[in-house]
C-alpha cells in the first residue's frame, strides 16, 4: 500500500453523542483525498461531481487514527475515476481495518471553471 494522502486523528468534534463519527466528516476527508489524487493527475484545478458505491464497514472512533489513500481508476477526456478507501486504528493497538471505501468522479476545470482535458501522463 502506498503512503496514506491523509491522515488525521478523530476528534470529539467530529461524533456524534454516542461518540461514533460522523459519516459525513468522513466523507469530507475522503473527497479532499480524491480531490488530491486528481490535481496531481490533471495537474491542475479539479471539481468533484459524483460520488459513487459508498459503503460504510466499521464504525470510526473518537481518537481513531484515519488513514486515506486514493488510487485513480480511469482517465477519460475531462473527467477521473479516484478510488478512496478509509481505514482506522484505535489509538493503543496496531490493528488497522478499512472502514469505507468509495468512488469519486472529477472533472478537470480551467481557470473559467468550465471542462478542460486531462493531460497525458
Amino acid at each position: 500500500m502506498s503512503e496514506p494522502l491523509i491522515r488525521t486523528i478523530a476528534m470529539p468534534a467530529d461524533a456524534n453523542p454516542a461518540g461514533d463519527i460522523f459519516g459525513g466528516w468522513l466523507m469530507s476527508l475522503m473527497d479532499l483525498a480524491a480531490g488530491s489524487a486528481a490535481t496531481r493527475r490533471a495537474k491542475g484545478r479539479c471539481s468533484t461531481i459524483a460520488v459513487d458505491a459508498m459503503q460504510f464497514l466499521r464504525p470510526v472512533l473518537v481518537g481513531d487514527e484515519v488513514s486515506l489513500y486514493a488510487e485513480v481508476l480511469h482517465v477519460g477526456r475531462t473527467s477521473m475515476k479516484i478510488k478512496v478507501s478509509a481505514f482506522r486504528r484505535a489509538r493503543a493497538e496496531a490493528l488497522v481495518e478499512e472502514v469505507t471505501s468509495g468512488t469519486f468522479t472529477f472533472v478537470a476545470i480551467d481557470d473559467d471553471r468550465r471542462p478542460r482535458v486531462v493531460p497525458a501522463e
